[in-house]
């Protein structure tokens, strides 16, 4: 591999700063371990403590950069005490979904050994589950930073939740494939379709899509489960679910709820995907409570690394960043099975900068050796 990918770097605010540092840092070492270029980094000035020192959200010109570049990198943006004159807080992030139509949001959930859990009983122990979130419609189509909203004075507010084909289609066909791409590789392949069709004519529409697809893929087995029951079931048996597609504010509370089971939003990676280009990003918000103080868990930032690097793989062709993300997912189950990674955010007595130095050490020393090649990251991109 010769080429130099180039990565648009948005640190954002609070911890998110902290943790897109040890992210890159992680990065480029696992590039580094499987003798691969490092990227270029273009830093790209953007959030709440941003638009508090100039009035602007982002950059003047940092949301065509960000398109320019081979994947995006998000710390977290927002802070409690900036936010806009109707109380919202300042999301640039979601401009940036809806221009570059990031339509498949991606949320891997997997337990790893030596965390605590949630949930008493020993099959929790094999949760391993992505929840596929459409990231561009649903209700989030009028989120405040789109100006969709209708606004009738002081009086109501009314919010549209939109459903398309185009957009659904995509996602629909994205989903089917991850489930097939997991199936090869020993999951169940099991892809169910959450919405709440019966209420809702925009999500009986969603379900019809999924439907219409299903004849694509004969070989995945699927089912359809409403939101509500679906929540439930992630209580009850989490360890039964493959893969989740879903609508965009479902989504954004279900793969909460599922984050919880495996130890916290700190172990929550997430990858938004479009036609073009991916934006990666921890699923935690900024922290500011905790920035500063090398409290802050690194881990869900660095395994978005990881993600970014596999769709990287993908995308360009290019088997050192696949290899480089399996290097660090590698790296992440060792050094919890082995006891070497002890967050702070988990009673333990390890913080940011320990963790990120840990896991240094599991890269520069990995057991067993990763090999070069196509899909072996994380099973959570379609070939």
């Amino acid at each position: 591999m010769t080429t130099r990918l180039t990565i648009a770097l948005i640190k954002g605010d609070g911890i998110g700063i902290e943790v897109a540092d040890s992210a890159v840092r992680i990065v480029n070492a696992s590039l580094s371990a499987v003798g691969a270029p490092l990227p270029i980094y273009d830093e790209i000035q953007a959030g709440a403590a941003y638009f508090r020192q100039t009035g602007i959200d982002i950059e003047p010109d940092g949301e065509a950069r960000a398109g320019e570049a081979d994947a995006i990198f998000l710390g977290a943006v927002g802070l409690p005490s900036v936010r806009h004159a109707d109380g919202t807080e300042i999301s640039p992030h979601l401009r940036l979904r809806d221009r570059y139509g990031l339509y498949a949001g991606i949320r891997p959930v997997k337990a790893y050994p030596n965390i605590p859990r949630r949930l008493a009983d020993p099959r929790a122990a094999g949760i391993d589950m992505v929840i596929l979130r459409e990231s561009t419609e649903g209700l989030f189509y009028s989120a405040a930073v789109h100006g969709r909203s209708i606004i009738v004075g002081d009086e109501a507010v009314y919010d549209t939740l939109r459903i398309s084909r185009e957009v659904s289609e995509k996602l629909h066909r994205f989903a089917f494939r991850l489930a097939r791409k997991r199936k090869s590789r020993g999951r169940p392949g099991k892809l169910t379709c959450v919405d709440k069709a019966n209420v809702f004519a925009s999500l009986a529409f969603f379900r019809k899509i999924f439907d219409e697809i299903r004849p694509e893929f004969p070989d995945i087995d699927v089912a359809h489960a409403y939101v509500d029951a679906q929540a439930l079931d992630l209580v009850r048996k989490p360890w039964e679910v493959d893969v989740l597609v879903t609508e965009n504010m479902f989504g954004d509370i279900l793969s909460d709820l599922a984050g919880g089971l495996v130890g916290g939003m700190g172990m929550a990676a997430c990858g938004e995907i479009g036609d073009e280009i991916g934006l990666f990003q921890p699923a935690h918000g900024s922290a500011p409570d905790i920035m500063g103080q090398d409290k802050a868990n690194p881990l869900a930032a660095i395994l978005s690394g990881a993600l970014m690097l596999d769709y990287l793989g993908e995308k360009r062709a290019l088997s050192e960043c696949n290899a480089a993300a399996a290097l660090i997912e590698a790296a992440v189950a060792r050094g919890f099975a082995e006891n070497r990674l002890r967050p702070d955010e988990f009673g333990g007595d390890m913080g940011t900068e320990a963790v990120t130095r840990e896991l240094l050490a599991l890269i520069a020393t990995p057991a067993p050796r990763v090999k070069a090649g196509r899909g072996e990251g994380a099973d959570t991109f379609a070939s």
